[in-house]
């Protein structure tokens, strides 16, 4: 029986998101899921056909024209931010997708179960944790995990979310960290491979090349298959950009799909609005009128 609650901003269960992820597949199609920071945003990638849209605080710095990565900083409240772009924005504009909501998992000041409860009340299917701490390393990742700051908090937030019958959709960046999410219920596994490359605000060099964003994602596919193989898997950042970049590791891995951010949403606006006021500043009088 279809869920009568679903559409206009109501939530999904867990399973009857993965039995319309399952559906894409059986179509011979690629799942793709797509960040959005405004309700425009998300607006038109429904209308362009993506499966899922993802709602992170980095969204609205991206779509302020800043670095995704100013998600990662203490510019704001990340779980403040990311649930009222959902409230106020895409959740009142989206039709039927279903909607994911970016969790911090390690914010210190969150009683996570009741957050969570917050985030399913509001009407997401989902969530995904982001921002997450598994795309820092060195030092840097070595204090969050000594001050209990680390990545084990956004896995434990995955093993709520599957309590409460939430979708879950994953970064991970190591082969480790994907076991981890699988035992805690993660649907779905992110192979997150580096910030996207190119426009105005993405990094001039991958962190790694096609060939080692292939290995990589790989690696992190098998690592979550062997506890769970019914995990769903996608890829993202680095190299794998455009549709020819992820045709490659579709190609090349056994991935399900993508995940753009940056990608879809930011490298979008970009080259659209610049070709279209290129088009109106073509504009001449003829000759006759002046």
């Amino acid at each position: 029986m279809p869920n009568p609650w679903t559409g206009k901003g109501n939530p999904y269960t867990k399973q009857e998101v993965r039995d319309r992820l399952q559906n894409t597949l059986n179509q011979n199609k690629a799942i793709i899921a797509a960040g959005a920071g405004t309700g425009i945003s998300a607006k038109f990638i429904e209308k362009g056909g993506a499966d899922l849209i993802i709602i992170y605080n980095s969204g609205r710095f991206r779509m302020s024209g800043h670095g995704s990565t100013a998600g990662l900083m203490a510019y704001g409240d990340a779980n403040a931010v990311a649930m009222e772009i959902g409230e106020f924005e895409v959740l009142p504009v989206v039709e039927e997708i279903p909607v994911i909501c970016g969790v911090h998992g390690s914010d210190p000041r969150r009683r996570m179960w009741y957050h969570l409860l917050k985030v399913k009340e509001m009407g997401f299917s989902g969530v995904n944790n982001f921002p997450t701490h598994s795309i820092v390393d060195g030092h840097f990742r070595q204090v969050l995990e000594e001050t209990g700051m680390g990545f084990a908090k956004e896995v434990e937030m995955i093993r709520i979310a599957t309590k409460m019958d939430l979708f879950s959709i994953v970064y991970v960046a190591t082969p480790e960290e994907a076991r981890q999410m699988a035992e805690a219920g993660a649907d779905a596994v992110i192979a997150h491979v580096g910030t996207t490359v190119g426009g105005s605000i993405g990094v001039v060099e991958a962190s790694c090349t096609m060939d080692e964003a292939v290995e990589r994602t790989q690696q992190i596919i098998d690592a979550a298959k062997e506890v769970n193989p019914d995990t769903f898997f996608l890829a993202h950042g680095g190299p794998i950009n455009t549709p020819d970049d992820v045709r490659i590791i579709l190609d090349r891995t056994t991935a399900h799909g993508f995940v753009g951010a940056s990608s879809l949403e930011r490298m979008g606006v970009e080259k659209s609005l610049t070709d279209l006021t290129k088009q109106f500043k073509s504009l001449t009088f003829s000759t006759d009128t002046n």
